[in-house]
């Protein structure tokens, strides 16, 4: 009976240590890693295990121990893009774990709120191109929704090959981006898509870093937590969504946000700034981080929607970021959701081929006003990013507007010469300022010549 009890018992430990040797879900089989970096790999096994990494794009055996709370984790040093390849890891009690057809090429983290989240199948240029997505070196990896309020550390999701099937439920922004990529740079993407509808930026950030500071957390406070659809409490989806992933290498970051934070947009920029810095520092990388400027909306409160627009262009003084201007890309002013996701991402790519890749002779930043001067009545506004000059569409220039000493607007006639503006107004003899698409709704037809356009600006504050 006793010798019974002891097989049993060895049983039980051998069942129990089966289930010992554990990777993050980020870690699985059609993964993508960052070509050419110093990966973090890690996991979880016994209590004080050695543990071995074989990968099959190198001889070099990867040696590393858990600790006495069963974490582990060491780093991998990958080629140039390509595969597929085999990482194997083992522990000292013969537990083994293969990850097959990994690739290395580019990782990008694609976040946000809906605009992000809105998938292949709902997009409106989405379900043609969903059809002809059989891309096997694009793969793709959703996060599912959670929130939590202290950090998470094994995470959900899979990644898979990029198929119709695969991509119908995916951002449709992150696939367009992707796609652009891949065949401009001929390597591996793969893309973690880590987005939630409605989430006010706050919730992205960790929770010490908005309890930290007294502008932040009065901002935060405006939010509530009544959404029916999402949390808006800080730190919450960051250590559900955000926390899991980190460290893994990434190249850079998408973000698609700012709807949400229409009630207290005065912040938005210094709030973004920590959001960066935090992710930066998480991730041990001083990635690049790209985003999309909200589109022209008719039902945001007061002026909430041109004032997150105008942090949104003063997040440029981040290091490393860029911004992409979509204002022409909407079809209805009434749908906080433009419905085409195609130009968008691909204005994405634009950016990242050149900013981070280094590829010359694509347009990529929209026009940025730099300065004004007074000339006889008249106003002359300068631009950056317009090496060429400007365009308007569909006639001379509108939605600019000119005051004088007495701060009252009238709508200006405007002239374009070369990268310049020249703004006037009858009613206006002396004027000081101009504003430039400064509503919620605005969309203007000023553009470069290269087809970007211009963003909504004021001269004033």
């Amino acid at each position: 009976m006793k010798r019974i009890f002891v097989f049993l018992f060895s049983l039980a430990c051998i069942a129990s240590a089966e289930a010992q040797l554990r990777l993050p879900s980020l870690f699985d089989d059609h993964m993508i890693l960052q070509q050419q970096s110093p990966v973090p790999i890690w996991g979880w096994s016994h209590p004080s295990q050695d543990i071995v990494i074989h990968v099959s794009w190198d001889t070099t055996t990867i040696k590393t121990k858990s600790d006495n709370t069963t974490y582990w984790s060491t780093t991998l040093y990958t080629p140039p893009a390509g595969g597929p390849y085999t990482i194997t890891i083992k522990n000292s009690w013969g537990e083994q774990r293969i990850l097959q057809d990994v690739m290395i090429g580019e990782v990008w983290l694609c976040s946000g709120q809906s605009n992000m989240e809105w998938s292949m199948e709902a997009a409106g240029d989405g379900k043609l191109a969903m059809a002809q997505a059989n891309d096997p070196t694009i793969r793709l990896f959703h996060v599912s929704k959670s929130a939590a309020s202290f950090r998470q550390v094994h995470g959900e999701g899979t990644w898979k090959v990029c198929t119709p099937e695969s991509v119908k439920y995916f951002s449709a922004v992150s696939y367009f981006f992707a796609k652009k990529l891949q065949q401009n740079l001929n390597v591996p993407i793969g893309l973690i898509n880590t987005s939630w509808g409605g989430t006010p930026a706050e919730t992205w950030v960790p929770e010490a870093r908005i309890a930290a500071d007294a502008a932040l957390l009065a901002a935060a406070e405006k939010q509530g937590d009544d959404r029916p659809w999402c949390p808006s409490r800080p730190g919450v989806v960051f250590n559900a969504m955000i926390n899991p992933i980190v460290p893994f290498r990434i190249a850079g970051t998408l973000w698609y946000q700012g709807e949400s934070n229409t009630s207290a947009p005065d912040t938005y920029k210094q709030l973004m700034e920590t959001l960066i810095t935090a992710w930066r520092k998480e991730f041990l990388n001083d990635f690049p981080f790209y985003y999309v400027q909200i589109a022209p909306y008719t039902d945001y409160g007061m002026d909430g929607g041109v004032l997150i627009r105008e942090q949104q262009i003063k997040m440029l003084e981040i290091p490393k970021t860029g911004v992409v201007v979509i204002s022409d890309l909407v079809n209805n002013v009434k749908d906080i959701h433009p419905q085409f996701k195609k130009p968008v991402g691909e204005r994405l790519a634009n950016l990242a081929l050149s900013d981070t890749y280094g590829k010359t002779g694509i347009p990529s930043k929209s026009p940025l006003y730099k300065s004004m001067k007074v000339e006889k009545g008249k106003i002359r506004i300068t631009f950056d990013n317009a090496p060429n000059g400007l365009m308007s569409k569909g006639g001379e220039p509108t939605e600019f507007q000119i005051a004088g000493e007495d701060k009252k607007f009238y709508a200006a006639k405007a002239k374009i010469e070369g990268n310049t503006v020249i703004v006037s107004a009858k009613e206006v003899k002396n004027p000081v300022a101009v504003r430039f698409a400064w509503s919620n709704a605005s969309i203007p037809n000023l553009f470069s010549k290269e087809g970007l356009p211009v963003p909504s600006f004021r001269t004033d504050n």
